[in-house]
């Protein structure tokens, strides 16, 4: 049980994050907010003495709000939710106060940030970069403070990748944890839940959402991608994952490498399945979509069964190859991503597969990460995601908490 907080405590808190809101250059964090409607939650909060008591969040606009659109990014006609979804009444019980509804890449389907609709998402003190995507306001709010925590989702790598670029946590969990009932689906085969924060050392108690708490039992060994692997990381990138590796190794755990050429047809495998699915959730014109976007919409619904089935059986296949590997090694190293910034106003089309390269292992096998950021000079330095067996969230949080704690001890006073 958490202990109470004050009224005063609570309204203090939410008004802060209040007049930290939109603090990026296209004043765009969020699609939504209503503030007065966020002080009347507040009080509501009282109520509720669960783990997130009186904590000021944000919430991904793919997920349905009472009384507010669910835009999932893109402009239309869109009626208010007449009912709160999953997601959001288990953030209620648990004491959360929303903010409001966030910037997404339109149709949760990229990892820049950018929308035609609403304007890119920019990062908070770098209006120069973009936040990455798909949980693009979601980064930004915490960023910028208006959210400690942020909720968002992953498909292929929706918060590892802006929690990298914004130097921020992450933490998807597990597919099939949590309900999708009042949320929007891109492809169900991949589309995962998660959190963007502040500090490692909350995971586990934003993760009790799911009905996940971290246990003292820890993992003896870890494997770490081979350096072929990492020919296209920005050398900081490299630097920072030994720097990682060292830290995992301060905490009891021995690393050992595992080549991982085998995850050459990663994205091959998981772009058809996504677009396959995607298309049969997003059907329709939908004026301004990106062209990427439709492109990949278009590709998709051309797709046959037999095409996608083909396609299906090379996944359950590669998921098992990643099973046996954390059977083995228990818990998995590698970047977030290969870059440690993405600039606004640049073509990003040659970036996303290297992006996808990083992300789409964890997004086939449907396991849970969290991502470990890292600075250079005081700005993001791109991050590290560590990946644990389906379901074994709870060990995962509990090492990247003792991670943060360990960070924390060495930073100087």
């Amino acid at each position: 049980m958490v202990p109470p907080v004050s009224q005063e405590t609570v309204l203090a808190r939410v008004e802060a994050a209040l007049q930290q809101a939109n603090q990026n250059l296209g004043r765009n964090t969020y699609l939504w907010r209503d503030p007065d409607w966020t002080r009347a939650e507040a009080l509501r909060s009282l109520d509720h003495a669960g783990p997130l008591a009186g904590l000021a969040v944000s919430m991904k606009d793919c997920f349905d709000l009472a009384g507010a659109p669910t835009t999932l990014g893109i402009h239309g006609e869109h009626s208010a939710a007449t009912a709160d979804s999953w997601l959001v009444e288990q953030m209620r019980a648990a004491g959360a106060v929303i903010v409001g509804k966030t910037h997404m890449h339109p149709l949760a389907y990229g990892l820049t940030g950018e929308n035609p609709y609403f304007g890119d998402c920019l990062q908070p003190g770098d209006a120069g970069a973009l936040t990455g995507g798909s949980s693009s306001g979601a980064a930004a709010s915490v960023m910028e403070g208006s959210a400690v925590a942020a909720i968002g989702s992953d498909t292929g790598g929706s918060i590892r990748i802006p929690a990298a670029l914004c130097g921020v946590a992450g933490y998807r969990a597990s597919i099939g944890l949590g309900d999708w009932r009042g949320g929007g689906h891109l492809a169900e085969s991949f589309d995962t839940m998660g959190w963007l924060f502040r500090d490692l050392t909350d995971g586990p108690r934003l993760a009790s959402i799911w009905g996940v708490t971290a246990t003292p039992e820890f993992p003896a060994r870890f494997a770490v991608v081979h350096d072929e692997f990492l020919s296209d990381c920005e050398p900081v990138i490299v630097e920072n994952l030994r720097r990682c590796q060292a830290e995992l190794g301060a905490l009891g755990l021995t690393g050992h490498t595992v080549d991982v050429s085998w995850w050459s047809k990663s994205r091959e495998i998981f772009a058809p399945i996504q677009a396959a699915e995607a298309s049969r959730h997003h059907r329709g014109d939908h004026p301004g979509l990106d062209p990427s976007i439709r492109q990949r919409l278009e590709w998709g619904a051309s797709l046959t069964e037999a095409e996608v089935s083909g396609w299906r059986l090379l996944h359950h296949e590669f998921r098992d190859r990643m099973d046996a590997l954390l059977e083995e090694h228990q818990l998995l190293l590698l970047p977030a991503a290969p870059v440690t910034r993405l600039a606004a106003g640049v073509d990003h089309a040659p970036t996303r597969p290297r992006l996808l390269r990083y992300s789409t292992p964890g997004s086939l096998s449907g396991m849970p990460a969290v991502t470990i950021p890292y600075f250079h000079d005081g700005r993001p330095a791109g991050g590290m995601q560590l990946l644990a067996a389906r379901g074994d969230d709870p060990r995962l949080l509990a090492v990247a908490a003792a991670l943060g704690r360990h960070q924390q001890n060495r930073r100087p006073s």
